[in-house]
């Protein structure tokens, strides 16, 4: 003869439970915010590139909107153009950006680039300058000469070492 009695959960079994629960809503919580946010971190990027000019590396992977400016709250979403340096295909176009090897930066491979690679820069109606680095180096932060004007048509891009205490440029000339 069977035995058809259920055993109630004991207490210790249901705070289990409760727990595990918990800690399952905690987590699906806590993945759903950070998707959520690279979501809308995607989203304003891309909306930025339809918006406004572009910088483009394929080589490096790097595409990021360029915006006017070079403060902090500029940077903190895109590049920045140094207002004052020269404008798309004219002079020396001057742009900035941030590099982290904690964060994920737009130029954090910018010191990987070489001479020969390709830059694409679009204006906001999607026509291409097109560039190819020349050199790639570093400087002192007050060393300012690099966003002079040289006579030709070039692309300067700023960032910072990885360490931050110095910056590396690459630039590259109009072809």
């Amino acid at each position: 003869m069977k035995n058809n009695t259920k055993e109630k959960p004991t207490k210790k079994q249901w705070a289990l439970f409760i727990t595990g629960l918990a800690a399952i809503l905690l987590g699906t919580s806590i993945l759903g915010f950070f998707c959520g946010r690279k979501l809308y971190r995607e989203y304003r990027k891309h909306k930025l590139m339809r918006e406004n000019p572009v910088i483009e590396i394929a080589d490096l992977n790097i595409k990021a909107p360029i915006l006017e400016g070079t403060d902090n709250e500029v940077l903190a979403k895109a590049a920045g153009h140094f207002m004052g340096s020269g404008e798309l295909g004219k002079g020396n176009y001057c742009i900035a950006g941030h590099s982290s090897t904690i964060y994920k930066e737009y130029f954090n491979d910018l010191k990987k680039a070489e001479p020969g690679m390709e830059i694409k820069l679009y204006d906001t109606a999607k026509n291409c300058y097109s560039y190819t680095v020349s050199e790639s180096f570093i400087v002192e932060p007050n060393e300012t000469w690099i966003l002079g004007d040289f006579g030709d048509n070039r692309v300067t891009i700023v960032t910072c070492t990885d360490d931050g205490t110095q910056r590396q440029i690459v630039v590259g000339v109009l072809k």
